[in-house]
C-alpha cells in the first residue's frame, strides 16, 4: 500500500473532510500483466484486457487529464434514453483496469463516476486480488440485526465497494459515519449533476427509483456501524433534503440560525424542528410582502400582524384545508419567543416587543374525545387481528395504560413487571412532561408485550441513547437496528384497523385516532369513580385542572342529579319545578345548566337561577323561584325539619313570637315539598 493512501485513511478516521483526489498514477505493464495472468479467463480475453491497458495509457498518460474531463466521455456508456450507447468507448473497455488502480491505492475515483457507471463488478477485481473488504462479516452482522440476507448483502457490497475506491478504506473496522454521510450526500447531489439526463431518464426517475435504493443501502450499512460501535450517530430515518424552498434573506436566515443553534443542547428535536418551519414561513412571508426587508431590524408590528394574517387564511396543499388553530398558536409563540430573545440577548432587531400572548389565535378547549363503546369494541377486534406484532402490541399498550404515543415507542426492554398481588405493571420512560411513571396494565396488552420480547431477546443490537434523559437504554420497538417509527407504529397500524372495523368517513380515512384511547381510559376511570389523583398519575398530568376535564363530563353523581331534575319523568318539587314540567326553561338556560350543574347544588337541593339573575336567596328561604329539590334530598329536608321545629321550641321558652313563627312556616314548607314528592312526613 503507497503511503499516500495512508495519509488519507489517517484523515479520513479522525472525520476531517477528504482532500481532493489527487491519487492519479498509471501502474507498470509487468504488474498489470502479472495480474491478469491470474485471472481465470480465457487467452484472449486477457490479451483484449492488456491492449485495453496500452490504449488508454498512450490516450491518457497523465490520469489527472483524464479526471478533468466531462462525465460522459470517462464513463463510456449512457443510460437513460440512450441507454447502451457508447459515448467514449475506451474508457467504457477500461474499467476493470481503472478498479485495479483504485483498489492497489494508486487512483480515487469520484463518486459521480462511480454512481454513473451503474451495476459495477469491483468486487471481482478485489477477489481477484485476495483483497478481504470485510463484505461477508458485515453481512453476516446485518442478517443477526434481523435484515433479509440478500437484501443486506446486496447494500453492504454496493455501499463498500463504493466507498472503497472512493476513500481508500478497505478494513470494515475504519469505517466511520463519516465515509457513509459523504457517500449519501454523493447520491443526492447527483440528481442536480448537469449530465444526468446521460444516463437516468429524468433527476425525478434518478431520485424515486436508483437514489432511493441506494440511499436505503448506504443507510443500512449505517446501522451496523453503529451496532458494531464505530459511530456514536444512533440510527434514524431522514428525509432528504431535495423539496425547493422559496429563497430567504442570508443575513436574517443566520441570525435564525444562531438563535436556533443556542436552543439545540437543551431542547428535542421535535421542538427546534417546528420553532425552525416558524421562523422560515415568517421568512418566506417577508420575501414576498415585504421585500425591502433586509434584516430584523427593519421588522415593525405590522409585519409580523400580516404574517398572522396571512397565516390565517394559508391553504395546506397536502390537505385542501387551513392551518389548524393549534398550529398556529404554536406558530405565533415561536415569533413571539425569537423576538424577545432578540431584545434579551442584544441582537440586531426590532429592539422591542412586536407581539405577545393577547395576539395569539384562541384555543377552543375541548372536552376529551373517548371513543363509545360500540366503536371500541369494532376497533379493538381490529386491532387484535393485526399481523404486525410489534403494531398489535404498541396499540393494545395505548389502550390499557393510557399513555402517550412517544412514551410508548420508546419503551425499554425491561419496561415491565408485576405489582405484589400480580397485576401487571408498565414503567412508561420520561416523554412530555419529563418525568417517568408506572401505571397498571390489563394482561391483554402485558402478553402481548412479552411476545415482543420473546421477538427480541437474542437480537445482538447495541444499546441506545435516550433522547430526553441521555441514559443507556435497550429499547422494545426495535426493527433491524432502529427504532420503529410512530407512523408505522401506530397510524398505519390504525388506519388499516380502521378499515377493517368499518370506522371511516366519507374520504376512507379512519375515524378514531391514538390520542383517543388516552383520551377514553381517562373517562373510564372518572365513570367509575377513580380518584382524581388516580387519574393524574396514570395519565400522567401535572396539574388536577387536566385531570378533572374527565371529572367534569364523567361523574356519576353529577349524571344521576342532572336527570332527577332534567331528565324527562323526573319527580321534583318546589317553586322551580313547574318552569321544568313546563319546558319555559330557555335553550341557553338548558346548555348553561347541562355544562354547570355541580355549581347549583345547595343543601336541599338545586338553584336554576342562571349568573346574570343575580344572587341566589334559595337556601334562606327555600321559597325562591328558582329552587327545586329531588328525593334524594329527602333525608336532608327530614333534618332540616327538625331542627327547624326544635328553633321553634327555643323561641318560645324565649317568648320570640315572631321567630316562632318563622321556623314554623319553614318546617311547614318542608312538609309541602317532602308531600309534593310523595315522601313520608318527617317522623312518618
Amino acid at each position: 500500500m503507497r503511503a499516500a493512501g495512508s495519509i488519507s485513511a489517517a484523515a479520513l478516521a479522525v472525520g476531517n473532510p477528504p482532500p481532493a483526489p489527487v491519487l492519479a498514477d498509471h501502474c507498470d505493464e509487468t504488474e498489470f500483466a502479472d495480474h491478469v495472468a491470474r485471472q481465470p479467463i480465457c487467452a484472449e480475453y486477457k490479451h483484449a484486457q492488456l491492449q485495453v491497458y496500452r490504449r488508454f495509457r498512450r490516450c491518457w498518460p497523465d490520469l489527472h487529464s483524464w479526471l478533468a474531463r466531462p462525465l460522459p466521455e470517462r464513463v463510456g456508456r449512457l443510460g437513460g434514453e440512450r441507454r447502451g450507447a457508447a459515448s467514449f468507448r475506451l474508457s467504457y473497455q477500461a474499467r476493470p483496469y481503472l478498479y485495479f488502480l483504485a483498489l492497489t491505492d494508486r487512483l480515487r475515483l469520484d463518486y459521480p463516476w462511480l454512481l454513473a457507471v451503474g451495476n459495477t463488478r469491483p468486487l471481482v477485481v478485489a477477489a481477484q486480488l485476495d483483497m478481504d473488504l470485510g463484505i461477508p462479516r458485515l453481512i453476516e452482522e446485518g442478517v443477526a440485526l434481523g435484515y433479509n440476507r440478500a437484501a443486506i448483502r446486496q447494500a453492504i457490497s454496493w455501499s463498500v465497494a463504493r466507498i472503497a475506491m472512493h476513500e481508500g478504506v478497505r478494513d470494515p473496522d475504519r469505517l466511520r459515519a463519516e465515509h457513509v454521510d459523504r457517500l449519501l450526500a454523493a447520491i443526492r447531489d447527483f440528481a442536480e449533476h448537469r449530465s444526468i439526463e446521460l444516463f437516468f431518464d429524468s433527476a425525478e426517475a434518478y431520485r424515486r427509483g436508483r437514489a432511493k435504493s441506494w440511499i436505503t443501502h448506504g443507510g443500512q450499512l449505517a446501522v451496523i456501524l453503529y451496532h458494531r460501535g464505530q459511530t456514536e450517530r444512533q440510527p434514524a430515518k431522514t428525509m432528504p433534503p431535495w423539496a425547493v424552498r422559496p429563497p430567504v434573506q442570508p443575513e436574517m436566515r443566520a441570525l435564525v440560525d444562531r438563535w436556533l443553534d443556542i436552543s439545540r443542547p437543551v431542547l428535542r428535536p421535535n421542538t427546534l424542528y417546528h420553532r425552525e418551519i416558524s421562523l422560515r414561513r415568517l421568512l418566506e412571508y417577508l420575501a414576498t410582502a415585504a421585500p425591502e426587508v433586509r434584516s430584523f431590524a427593519q421588522v415593525t408590528r405590522d409585519h409580523v400582524l400580516g404574517f398572522l394574517a396571512a397565516m390565517a387564511e394559508d391553504i395546506q396543499p397536502t390537505t385542501g384545508r387551513r392551518l389548524a388553530t393549534h398550529t398556529r398558536c404554536g406558530r405565533t409563540s415561536d415569533v413571539a419567543l425569537f423576538f424577545r430573545d432578540l431584545v434579551v440577548l442584544g441582537w440586531e432587531g426590532p429592539g422591542q416587543l412586536l407581539i405577545d400572548s393577547r395576539d395569539k389565535p384562541r384555543v377552543v378547549d375541548r372536552v376529551p374525545r373517548f371513543i363509545p363503546q360500540a366503536e371500541l369494541d369494532r376497533i379493538m377486534a381490529a386491532i387484535r387481528a393485526l399481523p404486525c406484532p410489534y403494531q398489535r402490541a404498541a396499540l393494545l399498550t395505548l389502550r390499557w395504560s393510557g399513555a402517550r404515543r412517544g412514551e410508548v415507542r420508546r419503551l425499554s426492554f425491561d419496561c415491565l413487571d408485576c405489582y405484589p398481588d400480580g397485576t401487571h405493571r408498565l414503567r412508561l420512560p420520561a416523554g412530555k412532561t419529563y418525568k417517568e411513571r408506572t401505571v397498571p396494565l390489563h394482561d391483554e396488552a402485558a402478553e402481548a408485550l412479552r411476545g415482543v420480547m420473546a421477538l427480541r431477546a437474542d437480537t445482538p443490537d447495541r444499546w441506545f441513547t435516550d433522547e430526553l434523559t441521555g441514559g443507556r437504554v435497550r429499547h422494545l420497538f426495535v426493527v433491524r437496528g432502529k427504532l420503529i417509527s410512530a407512523y408505522y407504529l401506530f397510524e398505519t397500524a390504525l388506519q388499516q384497523a380502521c378499515r377493517n372495523a368499518g370506522l371511516v368517513d366519507a374520504s376512507g380515512h379512519g375515524t378514531i385516532s391514538a390520542h383517543r384511547f388516552r383520551h377514553t381510559l381517562g373517562t373510564q376511570l372518572a365513570e367509575r369513580g377513580a380518584r382524581l389523583d388516580t387519574i393524574m398519575s396514570v395519565l400522567g398530568h401535572q396539574s388536577p385542572g387536566m385531570s378533572m376535564v374527565y371529572a367534569r363530563i364523567s361523574d356519576p353523581e353529577v349524571l344521576r342529579d342532572y336527570q332527577a331534575v332534567l331528565g324527562p319523568g323526573a319527580l321534583i318539587a318546589g317553586p322551580g319545578a313547574e318552569a321544568v314540567r313546563s319546558g319555559t326553561l330557555s335553550a341557553g338556560a338548558i346548555d348553561w345548566l347541562k355544562a354547570n350543574f355541580l355549581k347549583t347544588e345547595l343543601e336541599l337541593g338545586h338553584c336554576l337561577r342562571l349568573p346574570e339573575e343575580g344572587p341566589c336567596e334559595c337556601d334562606l328561604y327555600l321559597a325562591c323561584p328558582r329552587f327545586v329539590t329531588t328525593p334524594a334530598y329527602a333525608s336532608r329536608l327530614r333534618e332540616r325539619h327538625d331542627v327547624e321545629l326544635r328553633l321553634a321550641d327555643d323561641a318560645r321558652s324565649r317568648d320570640w313570637p315572631r321567630e316562632v313563627e318563622r321556623h314554623c312556616a319553614v318546617a311547614a314548607r318542608i312538609e309541602r315539598l317532602l308531600a309534593d314528592m310523595g315522601e313520608n312526613p318527617p317522623g312518618g
